[in-house]
């Protein structure tokens, strides 16, 4: 049972139940139990002592008295085995297991008349007791002494951990989890009068600090006659495992409750916070109903201030599931002419509205806006509504406007979701619109552009080129060439891109080809030229030279062995005494450097050239005994420089090589020589390569010889044939009659 007890100033007790209800009157002070007989009845006069009752073993009460002789008494807190008591000198702390006094924490201003600044005491938990008097508060730990301090101390000791100053004067204190509920008597300047006046009284929740405090919330209470009352006419009481607390003044009793979250939402509402009011009832997981009452007071608070689209947005969280809200929404925003408001927020997956209600958003939009009914077609589902009306819808509309873009694209749309890709791809194709190439592959439309390859290049070469060679089994290579025959720009386009991917595959067009290369595209003639081996080279020579192409006239010429015409062009023609001798170098014959030095010698700028190049393929000096005396050429002294640095080069090259080849030759040699001197595992297991017996005897203490060869091949010595014409050497019958080259004997075994 939960009840509270209140003293007067007369000596009379009342017991009141939390609903304020008198339950019990006493006129006197005793100590007895109420729900049991058992106690006693003591008169006590003023409390200037304290006075402890124990229980015996022999049942008697046993009296012990813990404080006398520092005046009145005024409050006492008792948790667990520890009790706290104030008077007017400071606040005592008595351990009852131990039946010691271990603490005496002194007032801190003594400015203060204690009987008008009374002490308050709380216990936060078993061993931390919080002390306020006058505007200070003091948190103080019981904690226990260590053995080797205890000596003639007390085994338990307190330390403050927290003290600071508070802005008006305690009258109550109470714990709340990790922070503290504080009752403050507060005086105020008047702004007339110089004397101080009595405020309201303040409920503050503190979150303490080492050195200060910092304040949560405050709320000043309206308790009658607030004027006249003194700081010790207030007290905070709090019944512990309980979330409520008693403020007590001499006409009134407050009680103070945690807010909890329902409190919070309807704070928030009459604030009119809507936003935060439903987070809190989502956080909260309040019921459904009272989800939706909060929301639908926002929609409506949104719609009343004229802000629609938040209205509208609102409505995704608000109705949720709820289809019949969301017809009634729907139809309100209707009302008031805001359908286009709410038509991006309405339902679309498995959970959707009758069909008429987004049939008559899109009407709407139809009507005004042609972009944002476009807009709706691409991002609804086709199955919210009936495709049919919609396609009439349109059709009607552009009976008026028979070109305009957006409807015709919104038409293809449509009829894409209907499958009527025929009538798509002809919109599309009309409009040139770049969803053309992904409606044909994704519908596999192929069979439908076969007569349509024209306008799809004249929209997009490159996209068109891509398709048509990606689908290459759909649409024929000769049905496309047969397509673009009128067309030459476009067919070499198609046909490059053909013969890029594969040089085989359009063989049968490269003849034509070399005239759509010659006439739209000369910059890729010569590499098709080099990389096509189908084209005829006599229809390839007789374009070029008719156009004069000289480049490609050289090779091809150089192509068909006509090696010293091509050379005479790039002499002749191109004057590139560079690409002269870069072709003479690709060639690799004496007698095209004979027809250059020859044509060269009587030109000092080609003579230059010929110096600087041809060193590493030409004797110079054939070159230099050529040249006429008195002839002037340019830069000669750097030309022979050039050569002679050309011929040192050369020179430590060899050297450079002959000294590797060198090392390498008897590094081989050294590891030949000491794989030729390991050892050779020789077991029953080996025969005689010439009479195929095992090669060691089945008594091994007779006497017997064998020969192993490098090549691994062994032989009794006795069935060797006789030794070659080297005296001394043996070779290796069966690697000589094999051609592996002679193998010498490398070990001969003796027993």
């Amino acid at each position: 049972l939960t009840f509270l007890a209140l003293g007067t100033h007369f000596g009379k007790v009342f017991l009141l139940d939390i609903q304020g209800n008198l339950t019990q009157k006493f006129e006197i002070v005793q100590v007895f139990g109420l729900y049991t007989r058992e106690g006693f009845h003591e008169n006590f006069d003023c409390p200037v002592k304290l006075l402890l009752y124990e229980k015996n073993w022999l049942n008697r009460w046993k009296t012990s008295t813990l404080h006398e002789g520092e005046g009145t008494i005024t409050n006492v807190q008792w948790r667990a085995n520890l009790i706290a008591w104030a008077n007017n000198m400071g606040v005592k702390i008595y351990d009852i297991s131990t039946k010691q006094r271990i603490t005496n924490v002194l007032r801190d201003n003594v400015s203060l008349r204690p009987d008008m600044y009374p002490c308050s005491l709380c216990w936060k938990d078993n061993s931390t007791l919080i002390i306020g008097w006058g505007s200070s508060i003091k948190i103080c730990v019981v904690k226990e002494r260590g053995h080797t301090e205890l000596r003639d101390l007390p085994s338990r000791y307190v330390e403050i951990v927290s003290a600071f100053e508070t802005e008006f004067f305690i009258s109550g204190l109470a714990p709340l989890a990790d922070q503290l509920v504080t009752l403050y008597f507060v005086k105020e300047n008047s702004d007339h009068m110089e004397e101080e006046f009595r405020a309201r009284p303040c409920l503050d929740i503190i979150q303490p600090l080492p050195e200060g405090y910092e304040e949560i919330s405050s709320d000043a209470l309206t308790v009658r006659n607030f004027q006249e009352n003194e700081c010790r006419d207030y007290r905070l009481e709090h019944s512990e495992g309980e979330s409520l607390y008693y403020i007590i003044s001499p006409k009134d009793i407050v009680v103070a409750k945690e807010r909890d979250q329902d409190d919070h939402i309807d704070w928030l509402l009459d604030k009119k916070k809507y936003e935060e009011a439903l987070m809190a009832a989502e956080i909260s997981f309040k019921n459904i109903k009272r989800h939706e009452k909060i929301g639908m007071a926002y929609i409506n608070h949104l719609v009343e201030k004229g802000d629609y689209d938040t209205a509208a947005r609102k409505c995704q969280k608000v109705l949720g599931k709820n289809m019949e809200l969301w017809e009634n929404e729907v139809y309100r925003f209707k009302t008031i002419g805001q359908l286009k408001a709410i038509s991006q927020y309405l339902p679309r997956g498995d959970l959707r509205l009758r069909p008429a209600i987004y049939e008559m958003i899109l009407h709407e939009f139809l009507k005004s806006d042609y972009e944002g009914f476009a807009t709706l077609i691409r991002e609804w589902p086709g199955e919210l509504y009936n495709n049919m009306t919609i396609v009439q819808a349109v059709t009607d509309h552009l009976k008026k406007d028979p070109m305009n873009s957006t409807l015709l694209t919104t038409l293809a749309e449509l009829y894409t979701y209907d499958q009527r890709y025929d009538r798509a791809l002809e919109i599309y194709l009309r409009l040139r619109h770049k969803d053309v190439y992904q409606l044909i592959h994704k519908h596999d439309l192929f069979s439908s552009i076969e007569d349509k390859i024209v306008l799809l290049m004249d929209f997009d070469k490159e996209k068109a080129v891509d398709m048509l060679l990606d689908n290459e089994d759909k649409i024929l290579i000769d049905r496309v060439v047969e397509e673009l025959r009128d067309r030459p720009e476009l067919l070499h386009i198609y046909l490059h891109k053909l013969f890029k991917r594969d040089h085989h595959k359009g063989q049968r067009y490269h003849e034509r080809q070399i005239g759509l290369y010659a006439e739209y595209d000369r910059p890729n003639l010569l590499p098709f030229l080099r990389d096509s081996i189908h084209c005829p080279l006599e229809k390839a020579l007789e374009i070029c030279q008719e156009r004069n192409f000289v480049e490609e006239t050289v090779f091809l010429l150089s192509r068909m062995g006509n090696c010293r015409r091509a050379l005479q062009m790039i002499m002749e023609e191109l004057e590139d005494v560079d690409k002269a001798i870069e072709f003479a170098k690709e060639q690799d014959d004496a007698e095209l450097w004979e027809d250059l030095i020859s044509y060269s010698i009587d030109k000092p700028p080609f003579i230059t050239g010929l110096l600087n190049n041809i060193g590493t393929h030409v004797d110079p000096i054939l070159l230099i005994h050529r040249i006429k005396e008195g002839m002037e050429i340019p830069n000669l002294r750097d030309s022979l420089v050039k050569i002679l640095q050309d011929y040192n080069l050369q020179i430590l090259l060899r050297e450079g090589c002959k000294k590797i080849l060198v090392a390498d030759s008897l590094s081989l040699l050294q590891k030949m020589h000491r794989t030729q001197m390991r050892g050779v595992r020789v077991d029953e297991e080996n025969i005689c390569e010439s009479c195929h017996a095992s090669i060691l005897p089945s008594d091994m203490a007779q006497n017997f010889s064998v020969v192993v060869f490098y090549c691994r091949h062994m032989f009794h010595k006795e069935c060797l044939p006789s030794p070659g014409t080297i005296p001394g050497v043996q070779f290796c019958n069966i690697c000589s009659a094999k051609r592996r080259g002679p193998g010498s004997g490398i070990l001969e075994m003796k027993k």
